[in-house]
Formats: structure tokens, C-alpha cells, sequence
């Protein structure tokens, strides 16, 4: 039985598979079992942030892996503690207080359980087209029907609203609510922007009405926009912050940051993780925050980003089935008029790797690492894929426009 046939008989088929068997990777690229190499702009989902195999990740496992690999949060840790330290020098002061998890699911969980508990109250509104895990906690604030009409009734008292108006917000308030949750950018939906001055206007709204303003980070931050948080671009601060995804550098870890008032709302047992915090996923995130930081990855995002979508820019220029351009550092998506599922496979074989975000939504989330010379690549191969796609879908009438 072949690999293929091992995982699609025996694992829970929960995941669209594309026909490809990743077994080994480095900074940008990853290669399959034949040695075929392939420009990776999935990026695990956007975990790969720093690098496929980051020369400092590695590092730090294999050193922390010959010490100590679990220690429960019932118990004090160097790795921890070293972890802690460093988010108190990338963090705005006012997000000093941390829940160690592993996943972004989990640090919505989290952030829900925080937010009921200091507000008193159950209501949330959560934002038309948002994404934040399924898990039936943050499945509840989570829009996507597809995702949500087997498991319901899921957490009540949830509102949703449409996605950059703070009038609707505003309409839809009422005693009842307690929190808000937002991602800065949404993914999941298709790389939607908000309008300049949104967060910051939800930002003032929750401090007039006493309201714990959520912020979910899991795919914007750690570098990805371009500023270590994407919260920094729209000049907002939350009460509590989620995030995961890149920040252990590939393995499990998410942390939930609030402001110390909030996060002391929990009491003593109240929630707690088996392998939070644990010296090897700290180890790793500690390594990841000094490459960010030491190795200029988030000044690259912006740079490559600005690159990237200036590329993808001149396709949709030249192709009239592209539609849409948009993003902000190395988070982009390109809106065609057709489904993407064609472009992904084509371009798969010729040896790019690309996501969706919706059935019209090419979705880019690229190691921070990758180069001009990567991005030249994906633009050609997207050429080549645009213009036998532009053939089939709308004829030759619409030529490619020289």
C-alpha cells in the first residue's frame, strides 16, 4: 500500500488533499519524495513563517530536546520564562499577561473563556466572513455556515456583523454583549483589507461601552503584514490577543496575550493546558522571535510583499480572469472570476504551491524568507496557468493583452 493510499484509508477525511507528498523542506522550498522541488506559498497554512527548517529553529530544538521536553505549567521553566521575556520586548506594554496553548483554535478558547469572565456577560459579535477554528467554542464565532450547520446549536448569544462597518457594530450592541472578536485582516474569507481607520474606531467603541475587544492573530501576525503585530498598521491596541500559527516556528504553540486586568479575571484552575508552555514549543518560538527580529524577516515581508503584489498587479493587468489584488506584506490574495481549484493543480505541477481562501480566492502565505527570485518563479508559472485558463474560460476573443 503506498503512502497515499495508507493515509486516505486509514485518516479521518476531513482535509481537501492535493496529490503531492512533501517530505522534506528549507526556507522557501520544500521537496517531494522524488526530489522535485516546489516554491511553497502555503507555508503549512502560514506556519512556516520563518523559514521551512530555519537554521535557528532547529537549533534550539535539538539543543532543548537533549535537556528537557515537558514541564507542566504547575511547575516553573527556564524555556518558559525565556519565552516571556522576549514577548515583553515585542509587545506593546499594555499585553503583559500570556496563556500558553497549542493552537490557534485553542487561543480563541481561550480568549472567549477571558472575556465572559471579565465582562459578565455571554454576547459576542463576531464579524461576517471571519474565521477563528472549530473547535465549538471559536466554531461559534466563526461565519462560515459550511463550517457550522452539522454541530449546532453551538454557543449562544453570538451576533455577526458585517466586516469593516463600525455603524453595524454599534447597531448591534445591547446589554447583553461583552466582547467583540475581529481578525485585523480576514483570511479564511479572501484576503479582506478593513477600512484604515476601523480598528481603531472599534478600539474607541469598546472603551466607551466598557467592552473586551478581541483581536485574532493567528494567520495576521508574528511578521506576516510587515509590523511584528498586523494590529500595528491600523494604530489599535486590543485587550486580548490571539495568536499561533508561526510563532513556534513549525511546532504546536499558540499564546494568549491580554492586558494584566483582564487575564486576572481567570482564577486558579479555571483553564488550563497538559502541554502549554512546555520547554521545547517555547524553545521554539523564542528562536523564532530572534529570527524575526535578528535576520530582518519582517522587514523582507514588507519588501517582498510590496514586490509580490506589484507582480501580481501587472498579471491582472495583462489577464482578464484575474479580478482582484490584494494584501498587505506576504499576505495576499488574488480574486479570480472562476474557482481556483484548476489553477492550484496546474500550478502544483509545475512546481508551485499555492492555497485558497474560498472557491475564487488564490490565498499567498510564503516563509518570510522567500526571495525575488521564488516570487519570479510563481509569477511566470501563474502566466503560464492565466493564459491556458483565460483560453478555456472566456475563449480566445480575450486574448492575453500585450
Amino acid at each position: 500500500m503506498s503512502l497515499f493510499e495508507l493515509e486516505d484509508e486509514h485518516l479521518a477525511r476531513v482535509y481537501q488533499k492535493l496529490p503531492l507528498c512533501i517530505v522534506r523542506g528549507k526556507g522557501a522550498l520544500v521537496y517531494d519524495e522524488k526530489g522535485n522541488e516546489y516554491v511553497d506559498c502555503m507555508g503549512g497554512y502560514g506556519v512556516a513563517i520563518v523559514g521551512h527548517c530555519n537554521d535557528r529553529i532547529v537549533r534550539a530544538i535539538k539543543e532543548q530536546g537533549e535537556k528537557l521536553m515537558i514541564c507542566h505549567g504547575s511547575l516553573y521553566n527556564d524555556a518558559r520564562a525565556e519565552l516571556i521575556s522576549k514577548l515583553l520586548k515585542v509587545n506593546p506594554p499594555e499585553l503583559n499577561s500570556f496563556f500558553f496553548g497549542n493552537s490557534g483554535a485553542e487561543s480563541v478558547e481561550c480568549a472567549l473563556k477571558v472575556a465572559r469572565k471579565k465582562s459578565g456577560k455571554m454576547g459576542v459579535i463576531a464579524m461576517m466572513g471571519g474565521f477563528h477554528g472549530k473547535t465549538l467554542g471559536a466554531l461559534s464565532v466563526t461565519w462560515s455556515q459550511k463550517y457550522r450547520v452539522s454541530f449546532e446549536p453551538l454557543l449562544q448569544g453570538v451576533k455577526f456583523v458585517k466586516y469593516g462597518s463600525v455603524e453595524e457594530v454599534e447597531r448591534s450592541l445591547d446589554n447583553n454583549i461583552g466582547s467583540i472578536i475581529v481578525e485585523p485582516i480576514q483570511g479564511e474569507s479572501g484576503i479582506h483589507l478593513p477600512p484604515q481607520d476601523y480598528l481603531f474606531k472599534l478600539r474607541g467603541l469598546c472603551n466607551e461601552r466598557g467592552i473586551i475587544l478581541i483581536f485574532d492573530e493567528v494567520q495576521t501576525g508574528f511578521g506576516r503584514t510587515g509590523k511584528f503585530w498586523c494590529f500595528e498598521n491600523y494604530n489599535a491596541i486590543p485587550d486580548v490577543l490571539c495568536s499561533a500559527k508561526g510563532i513556534g516556528g513549525g511546532l504546536p504553540i499558540s499564546i494568549t496575550m491580554a492586558k494584566r486586568e483582564v487575564m486576572e479575571a481567570l482564577e486558579l484552575g479555571e483553564h488550563t493546558s497538559t502541554f502549554g508552555g512546555n520547554p521545547l514549543a517555547c524553545k521554539a518560538a523564542s528562536a523564532a522571535i530572534d529570527s524575526l527580529i535578528k535576520d530582518g524577516l519582517i522587514d523582507n515581508a514588507k519588501k517582498m510583499g510590496d514586490y509580490f503584489i506589484k507582480r501580481l498587479r501587472e498579471l491582472k493587468d495583462r489577464y482578464k480572469i484575474v479580478r482582484d489584488v490584494r494584501g498587505l506584506g506576504l499576505m495576499i490574495g488574488v480574486e479570480l472570476r472562476f474557482e481556483v481549484k484548476d489553477v492550484i493543480l496546474r500550478a502544483l505541477k509545475k512546481g508551485v504551491i499555492m492555497l485558497y481562501a474560498g472557491r475564487n480566492v488564490l490565498r499567498f502565505l510564503p516563509p518570510l524568507v522567500i526571495e525575488e527570485k521564488h516570487i519570479d518563479k510563481v509569477i511566470d508559472t501563474l502566466e503560464e496557468v492565466f493564459s491556458i485558463e483565460e483560453e478555456e474560460k472566456l475563449g480566445k476573443s480575450y486574448a492575453k493583452t500585450p
